[in-house]
């Protein structure tokens, strides 16, 4: 499969008002959603989902929504596939390109400041299609130049300094009073939930690294199992991963040749990256927690079934690992 150049979909709306909408929401539930909102001294809104407030299950589905731009929906189900694992987060989207890889992916780094006092967090969320800083947007040839306010995730456990939220104000050229960030620390329930409901987002952003024309993904679904929150770091992240890497299960739904539905299927799960059989954290500990070092191409669902729609026959590749999820979940 080699890589190929997208081309715009004319239908690709902006989704900034749908984010605003649900946003507004978080913060009007926000004392029983366990969430705190304050505003900068320019403005911005910025939502506490795990740093000194709680944040929680409910807060995370929601705010996993919020990610994809207000066309995903996130959901808990009961979990039979693994042993000590109760519930499931299930991922759908009406348009997988524009949730996951225009909205939800993390795609943007932000940094600001040297030394220990840096602040360094990647930033996801409908609002990076304002900014449109990375290069799948120029790719994609899409810029939301309608949005009149601009909604961040950040995976992190500080605030973002006062300089960093005007860089990413003139970035968006707009106000700062128009931005919002979501702050999810890892080591969170409501961060436990957004980092695993990314499992669909995970299978878009492989296919577009393998060369597959993101045209013809027409839509998927996705679940992983909810991994019990961890007080420290690196543990928290290992699971969310694994969740992910051992216990995710995508479906995509492609046009195009039934052999090259296949093939994509062939390539898509974890288990076809030279890196896959070890916990995450595990693995990252012996790359000198250097994310570099890891092949890129493990981070993807453990099964992945891609039907072509012109034939109407399913691909399923990759197996559930039942064993490495329990060493991770410590169970």
């Amino acid at each position: 499969m080699t890589p190929t150049t997208a081309t715009r979909r004319p239908d690709w709306p902006s989704l900034a008002a749908r984010a605003d909408q649900l946003a507004r929401a978080l913060e009007a539930e926000a004392p029983w959603l366990g969430l705190a909102v304050r505003r900068t001294e320019a403005g911005a809104t910025l939502i506490d989902a795990g740093i000194a407030a709680r944040g929680g299950l409910e807060a995370g589905r929601r705010i996993a929504e919020l990610c994809m731009g207000g066309i995903g929906w996130v959901g808990f189900a009961s979990e039979s596939r693994f042993a000590g694992v109760s519930f499931r987060i299930e991922v759908r989207t009406a348009d997988p390109v524009l949730a996951c890889l225009l909205s939800q992916y993390a795609g943007w780094s932000l940094s600001w400041g040297e030394g220990k006092s840096a602040f360094r967090a990647m930033a996801s969320g409908p609002g990076r299609a304002r900014a449109a800083k990375e290069p799948l947007f120029a790719e994609l040839g899409f810029r939301d130049d309608e949005a009149q306010s601009a909604w961040f995730v950040l995976e992190t456990e500080r605030e973002p300094p006062e300089a960093l939220i005007a860089k990413v104000a003139a970035d968006c050229d707009l106000p700062p009073s128009a931005l919002g960030f979501v702050l999810t620390p890892t080591t969170s329930l409501a961060g436990t939930v957004q980092i695993v409901a990314r499992v669909l987002e995970v299978a878009l952003h492989k296919a577009h690294a393998l060369g597959f024309p993101l045209e013809r993904i027409k839509d998927g679904l996705g679940s992983a199992p909810l991994p019990p929150p961890a007080p420290d770091f690196l543990t928290a992240m290992g699971r969310t991963n694994d969740a992910v890497l051992f216990g995710g299960e995508v479906q995509l739904f492609v046009d195009g040749p039934e052999e090259e539905a296949a093939e994509l299927a062939r390539k898509l799960p974890s288990s076809a990256s030279r890196d896959y059989g070890r916990p995450f954290a595990e693995l990252f500990a012996e790359a000198g927690y250097d994310f570099y070092k890891i092949d890129p191409m493990l981070f993807s669902p453990a099964r992945v079934t891609v039907t072509a729609l012109a034939s109407g026959r399913s691909f399923t590749v990759g197996s559930l690992a039942p064993e490495l999820l329990a060493r991770s979940f410590g169970s």
